[in-house]
């Protein structure tokens, strides 16, 4: 009899890391089918709470948190597998600012003719960070904010979006954009993703054995491999 297939959901974030490592996980347990899907990480919550039938949850773990206080996710089966921070990129051969001071991101965002971030948690902690600076209603105005799934590197290379922000995962490796770096330390935005068994799962115990895997030793250098690091 065949296994029946564990259904999972993530953010776009860790769409390149998660195919890794179930591809390492599918080696090794070759009896445990898994069909995962990676989608705005906003339209997956909604989908959770909307009560779809899904085995396993990974999203920042705020959202995972969320997902437990509502009763959407088991209490208990939380584990954290993976951070991330955010890099800068720009279209591909536009001049390259200076991002290595707080100072210099500041007058980056002044100087750029649009500005792009996603609307997952490292875009409102960027919103909140512009509003400290005193630059909220400078950025809004000039602020072209991606449609749910549509990554931000695609905006940039596009040439709609000029200066943009996101996980560096998902900058990485896109054609049509450079990548300037990461944020300096001063104003890095670290996300930590998260799992955790769906409530709907059929399969709890093979959800939380994948989970531990994900968080495993084993699985570190795909994550260094992928713009993201181990915890």
């Amino acid at each position: 009899m065949t296994a029946e297939s564990l259904a999972l959901i993530s953010s776009k974030a860790t769409q390149k890391l998660l195919g890794e490592l179930l591809g390492q996980y599918r080696q090794a347990h070759p009896g445990v089918p898994v069909t995962p899907e990676s989608v705005g990480g906003v339209d997956a919550a909604k989908r959770v709470q909307a009560g779809e039938a899904l085995d396993g949850v990974l999203l920042a773990s705020d959202a995972i948190d969320r997902l437990i206080a509502s009763g959407h996710v088991l209490p208990g089966s939380r584990v954290d597998w993976v951070r991330s921070g955010v890099a800068v990129a720009v279209p591909a051969g536009a001049p390259h600012p200076d991002i290595g001071t707080e100072a210099a991101v500041r007058q980056a965002v002044q100087a750029a003719r649009t500005i792009g971030y996603s609307t997952g948690p490292s875009g409102v902690a960027l919103a909140q960070l512009f509003a400290r600076w005193g630059l909220a209603d400078e950025v809004t105005a000039k602020l072209v904010t991606p449609p749910p799934g549509t990554p931000v590197g695609q905006l940039i290379a596009q040439g709609e979006v000029s200066l943009g922000f996101q996980q560096l995962s998902e900058l990485m490796d896109l054609p049509g954009i450079d990548v300037l770096g990461p944020l300096p330390d001063a104003v890095q935005i670290t996300t930590v993703f998260s799992g955790g068994v769906a409530a709907t799962s059929r399969q709890p115990d093979a959800v939380r054995a994948l989970l531990a895997f994900l968080a495993s030793a084993p699985a570190a250098p795909a994550k260094l491999a992928c713009g993201m690091a181990p915890l």
